[in-house]
């Protein structure tokens, strides 16, 4: 244990060592529709763990399960395409040998070889995103962060294997919207989570995918409402609360299906402050706690 109080970087073990979840760093920043610096977030993700405790005062319990971290995927200065294979080979060692992955980015590029790392058909994977975007832009001029789920449908995953959650106004387009809905989408927009609760989003969301044999989770944290998370460019006034963020980070970790949950879109040089850092930490306590309670 290290000095002072219990906290989560007392939980990361080597990569070899036996553990029931994983951590791979996907440090990706190519071709991102806003230039920025995501590839500093799994970096300094590590380094605010030890600011987390692990003591939950609402639940009464400790985490208690061991990280294997894998450390960061060796991909700077390559673009998408290139980076691409990487990727998935680093992911496919942590869910072959963890029980859950948790793929640290990067850019939202990154979900995309996250779902391929499962090695399964994708009629047998679902997609779960917490996301202010579909990410449905077109694929004809490349990959970026803004068409992740376009090319995994072009990949062949159904429409009906994917739930996306936190879309905001006016920050998509119609004809995003309408391809979603008609390719079998379950849409659950901010909108919606703000009236109904983010209980019964992730609720229908679990429900729309339970016909897939695994599941992968996008978090883009561009979800979150701008002034709860300034360091990330996509976000906007309006999103989701933190709270529910966190809460719907804790449902999902519990869920068994659930191989896979990425954190993405995170600048850090965007936020003077250490608020989205500390956010970016708690993600991983409340997965953990959702893991546990499997």
């Amino acid at each position: 244990m290290s000095s002072g109080w219990p906290n989560l970087s007392d939980l990361l073990v080597d990569k070899a060592a036996d553990a029931p979840v994983g951590l791979v760093g996907a440090p990706l920043d190519a071709g991102s529709v806003t230039p920025g610096r995501c590839d500093l977030a799994p970096g300094l993700l590590r380094a605010t763990l030890r600011r987390i405790g692990l003591y939950d005062v609402e639940t009464g319990r400790e985490l208690s399960t061991r990280i294997a971290d894998h450390g960061d995927v060796p991909i700077a200065g390559l673009s998408i395409e290139e980076a691409t294979p990487s990727i998935v080979a680093a992911c496919k060692v942590s869910v072959e040998r963890h029980r859950l992955t948790l793929l640290a980015g990067g850019n939202n590029a990154v979900t995309r070889p996250g779902v391929h790392a499962l090695g399964l058909p994708l009629e047998k994977v679902g997609l779960i995103t917490l996301d202010a975007h579909f990410d449905m832009r077109d694929t004809s001029a490349g990959l970026g962060n803004g068409n992740p789920v376009r090319a995994l449908r072009e990949d062949g995953l159904p429409g009906r294997n994917i739930a996306q959650i936190g879309l905001a106004p006016f920050a998509n387009s119609e004809a995003m919207h309408r391809d979603a809905i008609e390719g079998g989408h379950l849409v659950v927009t901010i909108g919606k989570v703000h009236r109904d609760g983010i209980v019964q989003a992730i609720s229908t969301a679990l429900d729309h995918v339970r016909h897939c044999e695994a599941l992968v989770v996008d978090c883009d944290i561009d979800v979150i409402d701008r002034s709860q998370l300034p360091g990330a460019p996509g976000a906007r006034p309006g999103g989701m609360a933190v709270a529910d963020f966190f809460a719907a980070a804790r449902i999902l970790a519990a869920d068994p299906k659930v191989r896979l949950i990425d954190l993405t879109e995170w600048d850090p040089p965007l936020d003077a402050t250490d608020l989205s850092a500390l956010t970016a930490a708690r993600w991983v306590a409340e997965c953990l706690a959702g893991f546990e309670q499997r």
